[in-house]
């Protein structure tokens, strides 16, 4: 996992490489359709957040999240003739997503498929393949596949953006900033610490920054098998806010602007009166002086900041799966490719 972790800044300029010239592809392939649709599981779940969140906020279309079992057991037949819809799977043979990208194509949509594997079923069926360069991932934990997966998401949504190149200064520096996350460590000792004695832990984001938030939290479960819930901060202020007290770790991801930096001070500071120990990921430095534990984001826009706020909750989760005794290179119960039924 810290092998494939490293490689990250190399597998992202790959894939910028790559994907950035299917950008006329992908408007050519949306021209006529309002919606896009994403389907998928797990880590590539947490990745849709991000895509929807970004063609909503950037590029002015309607986005969603489509639920597999309408698929592939409801077999409910939708019209789907307006609507893009986005498979995405790193092995691209999760027979759960190859059949929901077959069922939408019978319901008239035009289908992508994200994955990290040319040639696989996904890539093969799909209308259009965005083919993340990531390589080989050995560990079971998603990490270099879920960043270049982010990539891809942001191809997407610039290009359905009425200017699609208005980002590409700072998609650019991405690999560089991903480098010095990685090199900077910066926090991750004391944050590792915090998670290694606490009783319960929360993680929480917002907009843009909420796939991450989900995905720190399904990072830390799977492979360090500690129980996390994760939230929205509207979710986590609708009620759960109830049961933090002290004994609680709150893992709270920011971008370094954006509406949304303001009320993720106010949240930090609400949990610690409450008793939370709390772990600031990015932000500004309002945000990190309202955390007790502050690890630094990447210097990047709020619209591109979740392919760089990952990298330090991947660092947390492998020291402490470490500091636990744990593999994280192979978790508990856990396959690379995860059949979402039994019998499929």
């Amino acid at each position: 996992m810290a092998a494939e972790v490293a490689e990250q800044p190399v597998a992202a300029a790959r894939t910028l490489q790559a994907l950035t010239s299917l950008r006329p592809a992908i408007r050519d392939l949306a021209d006529g359709r309002r919606h896009v649709l994403f389907a998928a599981r797990g880590s590539s779940d947490n990745a849709a957040v991000y895509g929807r969140y970004l063609l909503e906020t950037h590029a002015g279309v309607l986005g969603g999240l489509l639920s597999p079992s309408v698929a592939t057991h409801y077999r409910v037949p939708l019209d789907l003739s307006d609507t893009v819809v986005v498979c995405v799977s790193q092995s691209g043979s999760t027979q759960e997503i190859v059949t929901t990208q077959a069922w939408a194509r019978e319901c008239g949509a035009a289908t992508i498929a994200v994955t990290n594997v040319d040639g696989s079923p996904l890539a093969a069926e799909a209308d259009l393949a965005l083919v993340t360069r990531a390589g080989p991932e050995l560990a079971v934990p998603a990490t270099k596949t879920y960043l270049t997966q982010l990539v891809a998401m942001a191809v997407l949504g610039t290009a359905l953006a009425p200017e699609p190149t208005v980002l590409d200064a700072d998609l650019a520096r991405v690999p560089a900033e991903v480098e010095r996350l990685i090199a900077d460590r910066v926090g991750v000792g004391a944050a590792v610490a915090a998670l290694r004695d606490a009783s319960h832990v929360v993680a929480s984001g917002r907009g843009l920054m909420m796939g991450t938030a989900l995905e720190a939290a399904l990072k830390l479960e799977e492979t360090c098998l500690r129980p996390v819930r994760g939230y929205s901060y509207a979710d986590l202020r609708h009620g759960p806010i109830s049961v933090i007290t002290s004994g609680v770790v709150a893992v709270l991801v920011a971008a370094p602007d954006g509406p949304l930096v303001e009320p993720l001070v106010e949240l930090a500071g609400d949990l610690a009166g409450r008793g939370a120990v709390v772990v600031g990921i990015g932000g500004d430095p309002r945000f990190a002086a309202a955390c007790a534990l502050h690890v630094p984001g990447p210097d990047l826009p709020e619209a591109l900041a979740p392919l760089g706020a990952i990298v330090p909750a991947q660092l947390v989760v492998e020291g402490l799966a470490r500091e636990l005794g744990l593999d994280p290179d192979e978790p508990r119960g856990l396959a690379k490719v995860t059949a979402t039924d039994p019998h499929s």
